[in-house]
């Protein structure tokens, strides 16, 4: 009773945030923390865009063997794990050096803050400017393949091209893939929301599920999209249909609405996303109107 009385009286409280619990070493402590955390979760978005993500989830796995084997008693299991992991990382920075040097350069070039807004305008002016080149290539039977980067690299692609780095626009498409032109034959990379290389070389699908009829486009549209998340446009040279290439499936004989439904919303993912918001908020509202009893 004595010490619940003490807890309750006035004094005891005063004497409690007298305590000078901020300290100059705890801030720091805290800042330091705060640093780390970022410095992972910037790490994190660089290697999500390369192929070294599966390193580091391989990485993780044999760290995790390491700690579980040495929590067990595993010693000799836990002396091999040690060994993987050092040679390991310094096999990896070998292996991969192209891929750290340019996430090094991407590091530098990009901004701390991003302006989502600015990105999503300039996605669907890049969808509005591949409807028009698509449209225009497809009634004159132009032959077209153009890859749009995602979240996997393309960079062992983009080497093999011709560099351009420019503007999006609908004329620059449509003047590459016009026939018997230096840049027609290949593909078009496109990162970032520019063209980045035009007559690129893309991996042949072996595919037996690909139809006969198609020819090469086709087949480096899969193959392209067997190995990454990109995503393919297609304008066939024989029929002038418009074809798209995209998680391991080719969707072909697309009408204007159809691939344009696709591109929107495997390139501008937040106007899906409204879209089933605004049909939950709909269904909800009229959930409540029926059980108002309205009518």
């Amino acid at each position: 009773m004595n010490n619940i009385g003490e807890w309750l009286s006035l004094e005891y409280w005063q004497q409690f945030f007298s305590w000078d619990i901020f300290t100059s070493s705890l801030l720091i402590n805290v800042l330091d923390v705060l640093v780390v955390w970022f410095m992972v979760y910037k790490l994190i978005q660089l290697l999500r865009k390369t192929k070294a993500l599966q390193l580091f989830k391989g990485v993780a796995v044999f760290v995790a063997i390491h700690f579980f084997s040495e929590v067990i008693g595993l010693h000799t299991l836990s002396w091999l794990m040690d060994q993987i992991i050092v040679y390991g990382v310094i096999a990896a920075i070998v292996i991969f050096q192209p891929e750290i040097r340019r996430g090094l350069e991407h590091l530098g070039r990009t901004s701390l803050i991003g302006s989502e807004k600015g990105k999503k305008n300039q996605d669907e002016a890049m969808v509005t400017a591949l409807d028009k080149a698509l449209q225009y290539m497809s009634k004159r039977k132009i032959g077209a393949l153009i890859t749009i980067e995602n979240n996997t690299s393309l960079e062992e692609y983009i080497e093999t091209g011709i560099k351009l780095d420019a503007d999006l626009s609908e004329e620059l498409i449509i003047n590459i893939f016009i026939p018997n032109t230096p840049l027609h034959d290949g593909a078009v990379i496109i990162r970032d929301g520019k063209i980045a290389v035009a007559s690129a070389y893309l991996p042949l699908s072996d595919s037996l599920l690909i139809p006969k009829h198609f020819g090469t486009r086709h087949r480096a549209a899969v193959g392209v999209a067997e190995v990454t998340d990109s995503l393919t446009l297609i304008v066939s040279e024989e029929t002038g249909e418009i074809s798209i290439a995209y998680q391991n499936h080719l969707y072909s004989s697309l009408t204007s609405e159809e691939y344009v439904e696709m591109l929107n919303q495997t390139l501008i993912p937040e106007e899906k996303d409204s879209e089933k918001k605004n049909i939950f908020i709909s269904l909800w509202n009229e959930i409540n109107r029926l059980t108002r009893g309205d009518r």
